[in-house]
């Protein structure tokens, strides 16, 4: 079994693609479903974000894998396959596990550092639990990757190489304290939204700002929250038509406002205004940029950009940071891929286990039938010491295949081990060779390597 990971994000397809691969959640759900049901995918689980889509598998073929995967993903978005086939990215086991910590650190995202991605990995592996995708494999793959984005945020000034999405746009947006707008709009009553308010709020105290929702409930706490004021969706062409700045992040899957709807909103306007959407899908009509009196239109693109130039420059104060992340990131793919080696290895153990308790059991039986007349102290006795004999001699090759299997090539020294015991891990099952007291149960050793587990307790 492998590691596969198949996407695509904003760094291989452009935003309109993006737009059309967005997934609901019950979509999502359903996707999921789909391709851990499929002939060569044992678990799954769905990354499904505003910039990005990603399938990360547990696999037993490669090329079976990614053709049901890329099929299912062609299905459920409505994009042909060989469209997705121009954009998509594939990786496979180290490769794989790289890709998810990176993700994780905010090193692959459209804002460098951004930890909002923590909490959409976190939600991603908890779908997977709840619909019984998520196993051991995958678990482990994305538990690993938080803990590494976690350390990643903690040990570095990583939060200083990036800004959050709010934050950069409005630095796009209003370049200068000089031009700070003396009339916002915020459309949408979201976390993202809420987000934008408070920021508008706190840089700008002067600013008169206007919150429009759909739930005039939802404008309402959030108005209150900054201290502005709430409006409905029928109130919306009223605020832009006196409005400098207008940002706009909605769940819809249409647009928003169109050019037109824009435009005879604005009709008797003079003053210059910058718009600002950060929605995916977007809210506001490309077509809005070429509209008189739009100074600036920025969106998710424009942002991605600006941070790609800003983590560019020499003396960008999160260069260094990044190069420590990076160096993170090298250390725990090592590190993941010593204990997915260990791991593998743990069949093989455990049916030398499984073989060396039948013969065991055998002997002592046929010792037992030849040896009648012995009192059951001394036959205790016997048991003891046959036990803790296979237990010695089993020991230390069982400690030292795990060692082994962690380096290069160590793969083969479990194949050398199935070879010379005749063993095939996949009948393995647990050793049991006493009803009730657990005589025989297989144990963890002092050192966690694991021993036979043959004497009696």
């Amino acid at each position: 079994m492998s590691l596969l990971v198949i996407g695509l994000s904003h760094r291989t397809a452009p935003v309109r693609l993006l737009e059309q691969t967005s997934l609901t959640e019950e979509l999502a759900v359903k996707l999921l479903g789909d391709v851990a049901g499929s002939e060569f995918v044992s678990e799954a689980v769905a990354v499904a974000t505003c910039n990005r889509l990603e399938i990360y598998a547990e696999v037993s073929k490669f090329h079976g894998a990614l053709a049901t995967v890329s099929e299912l993903l062609a299905q459920y978005t409505g994009v042909s396959r060989d469209v997705l086939n121009r954009h998509f990215y594939v990786h496979y086991d180290d490769r794989a596990a790289w890709h998810l910590f990176t993700v994780a650190c905010g090193l692959d995202s459209m804002v460098v550092g951004e930890p909002q991605i923590l909490g959409q990995l976190r939600s991603a592996l908890a779908v997977g639990q709840q619909v019984g995708t998520a196993g051991p494999v995958v678990n482990e793959l994305v538990q690993q990757a938080l803990r590494v984005g976690k350390r990643a945020h903690s040990e570095t000034a990583l939060d200083k190489a990036g800004q959050s999405l709010v934050t950069a746009a409005l630095d796009l947006a209003v370049p200068t304290p000089e031009a700070a707008p003396a009339r916002a709009v915020v459309v949408g009553a979201g976390s993202m939204s809420a987000l934008a308010a408070t920021t508008i709020a706190r840089r700008y105290p002067q600013t008169a700002l206007t919150i429009v929702n759909r739930s005039p409930e939802r404008a309402e706490r959030l108005a209150a929250a900054v201290d502005g004021t709430a409006a409905g969706f029928a109130e919306l062409p009223a605020a832009l038509a006196t409005a400098d700045l207008v940002v706009s992040c909605t769940g819809a899957t249409e647009l928003v406002l169109t050019a037109d709807q824009f435009a005879a909103a604005r009709a008797d306007s003079r003053q210059p205004v910058t718009l600002v959407d950060l929605a995916m899908p977007r809210d506001l009509d490309p077509e809005i940029a070429d509209l008189p009196g739009v100074r600036l239109l920025v969106d998710l693109e424009r942002i991605a950009e600006a941070q790609k130039l800003a983590a560019d420059t020499p003396d960008s104060p999160g260069r260094d940071s990044l190069a420590e992340v990076t160096r993170i990131v090298d250390a725990e793919v090592e590190a993941y891929r010593k204990l997915r080696a260990a791991s593998s290895v743990a069949p093989t153990v455990t049916a030398l286990r499984c073989m060396a308790a039948e013969v065991v059991a055998a002997e002592l039986e046929r010792f037992h039938g030849r040896t009648s007349g012995l009192d059951a102290r001394t036959r205790g006795e016997v048991e003891h010491t046959v036990r803790r004999v296979v237990d010695k001699l089993l020991h230390e090759p069982t400690v030292r295949v795990k060692q082994l299997t962690v380096g290069d090539g160590g793969v083969t020294y479990a194949e050398a081990l199935r070879e010379l015991f005749n063993l095939d891990p996949r009948t393995a099952v647990a050793v049991s060779l006493a009803e009730g007291a657990g005589d025989g149960a297989a144990t963890e050793g002092p050192d966690g390597a694991g021993a036979i587990g043959l004497e009696q307790r």
